[in-house]
């Protein structure tokens, strides 16, 4: 399958018994194992930095709650993408649609899941990383609240949008590990929440792919999202994402760029190369930009949920041309900027239909939400999903 990062299988017993006995997960090679080096999918990282004298935060919790480590995934380059393809160590695969990509750029760890090879799986998600690759491989994945589970023993990226998120092909056991890894949240219930339609992202998709948008849209309105609303109806978004995406990793991973000269393979080498280009004198009015969005974001979300489409298309063929895949992921990530400059939790529904194949949509809560979203998805699962535990389009 790909999926694992080459070399020594990486293991960690549980450390107690507790809410995850019995479950096996895995964890993106951005995520420290103690005794192990951190690859980052970048050989020359791999070979530039020393093993992991500790485990992740977020990884001793997972074996103090029972689970048992087994296997580190691979990851894009340094997580630099939302394709799931790795220059120098392949592509993991994408197990229900093996014609297609699995998704980045936590894909090894959408693989691993989808695959049945792990009951869930840690990725990280800055622009899309877990989203993506949960919506390309057909299985249940969250982006938590900025901040809610710690980064310590992360590989940074841009750590003002950075996450970890998790993957698994059930609700109930992504919110197993929703309720090891996540704060406790508020008391009160989203199930009263007005639901609407990101118009934008329905757009997009209809750009794409008319006939997904609107079955996306019936499935929308099944769960209430009746209604619409205009969030992202200019570029501001996305250039806001880019802006102090590019700032942040210049800070995390700029010196070290300039001095290592890493290997990057074609398709990312152009991304990093930005940092040549960007221009620093501007962060701070990027940084009040998504200040401002932030707070449209917040007033919106007093009493809503917003349901949009995870991705703007289904998948992506493995021999996709490169202006779709560019394309691709300008869309995604303009799609992705509403939960990245909002700092808020996210969650990927897995839709099925009847020709088999994603049609995964997204709900989208306010900051602290997380648990209150992982009960809502368990809520639409118990009505409305099959024994593979995903939603079908036909039960709906």
């Amino acid at each position: 399958m790909n999926a694992f990062v080459p070399g020594e299988h990486v293991e960690a017993a549980p450390t107690a018994s507790g809410a995850l006995d019995g479950l096996r997960f895995a964890v993106k090679d951005l995520i420290d194992v103690a005794g192990f080096r951190t690859g980052g999918g970048n050989p020359d990282w791999l070979a530039t930095h020393a093993p992991a004298e500790r485990h992740a935060v977020c990884v001793s919790r997972l074996l103090g709650a029972g689970a048992r480590l087994d296997g580190k995934t691979m990851t894009d380059e340094l997580a630099y993408s939302l394709e799931g393809e790795n220059h120098h160590y392949g592509t993991p695969l994408n197990p229900r649609w093996p014609h297609a990509l699995p998704g980045g750029s936590s894909s090894g760890s959408a693989s691993v899941v989808a695959a049945g090879q792990a009951d869930f799986a840690l990725g990280t998600d800055t622009g899309g990383s877990v989203r993506v690759p949960a919506a390309f491989c057909g299985v249940w994945g969250i982006r938590p609240t900025h901040g809610a589970v710690f980064l310590d023993g992360v590989l940074p990226f841009a750590p003002c949008f950075d996450t970890v998120g998790w993957f698994a092909r059930s609700a109930d056991v992504l919110a197993k590990v929703g309720r090891v890894l996540l704060p406790e949240g508020s008391s009160s219930s989203i199930q009263k929440r007005r639901r609407v339609r990101v118009k934008e992202a329905f757009d997009l998709r209809a750009r794409n792919a008319p006939d997904d948008a609107a079955r996306l849209t019936v499935l929308a309105e099944s769960i209430g999202a009746v209604d619409s609303v205009s969030l992202i109806s200019d570029g501001e978004w996305l250039t806001c994402y880019q802006a102090l995406q590019d700032a942040d990793i210049d800070t995390s991973l700029g010196a070290w760029i300039a001095s290592a000269k890493p290997r990057f393979g074609p398709s990312i080498a152009p991304r990093f190369a930005r940092l040549d280009n960007f221009d620093r004198s501007m962060t701070a009015h990027w940084r009040a930009t998504r200040a401002r969005l932030r707070a449209q974001l917040d007033a919106v979300l007093q009493d809503t949920l917003l349901i949009m489409p995870t991705t703007p298309v289904a998948l992506l063929a493995k021999n996709a041309h490169g202006d779709t895949i560019g394309r691709f992921y300008q869309d995604a990530l303009t799609m992705n900027a509403i939960a990245a400059i909002g700092g808020l939790p996210q969650i990927t529904l897995p839709f099925f239909d009847e020709i088999e194949r994603p049609l995964a949509l997204s709900i989208i809560g306010a900051r602290g939400d997380d648990l209150a979203l992982l009960a809502f998805a368990q809520e639409l699962s118990t009505r409305f999903s099959s024994a593979d535990g995903v939603l079908h389009t036909t039960e709906l």
